[in-house]
């Protein structure tokens, strides 16, 4: 067992980027759902399905040479140590380039939709 499901869900997706495989197999739980969601509408990876107790995740590259789309996946608030950011504090993004995963009283969401929400949360992950 797992005791940070957060790091093996992004070391599981970091590796596989790196071997260039399609597929990568999770175990299924709600924040790893919530996290895949977000990573869903924000186009890192095709699409994500859960099957019986694992969540199948396929990832998305750029072109022919399978360039992948991840550049990097950052976990910043560690059961060690917890980062919170105010609402005004939230990471500004350069143009559409990266993503901070939040984790809000409205549950698991985007750097963009705590802005509209105008509330702020821990800082669960960076992605670029």
């Amino acid at each position: 067992m797992v005791n940070d499901v957060i790091s093996d869900f992004i070391t599981r997706i970091r590796n596989a980027s790196i071997v260039r495989h399609k597929i990568v197999k999770t175990p299924a739980t709600k924040i790893t759902i919530a996290i895949a969601k977000i990573l869903k509408i924000e186009g890192f990876i095709d699409d994500f399905e859960k099957f019986e107790n694992s969540l199948l995740i396929f990832l998305k590259y750029k072109n022919q040479n399978r360039y992948s789309i991840i550049n990097s996946l950052k976990r910043i608030s560690k059961p060690g140590r917890r980062v919170y950011l105010k609402k005004k504090n939230l990471p500004k993004r350069i143009g559409s380039f990266g993503v901070s995963i939040l984790s809000t009283s409205n549950g698991i969401i985007s750097d963009k939709m705590a802005r509209l929400a105008n509330i702020g949360g821990e800082v669960l992950i960076y992605i670029y």
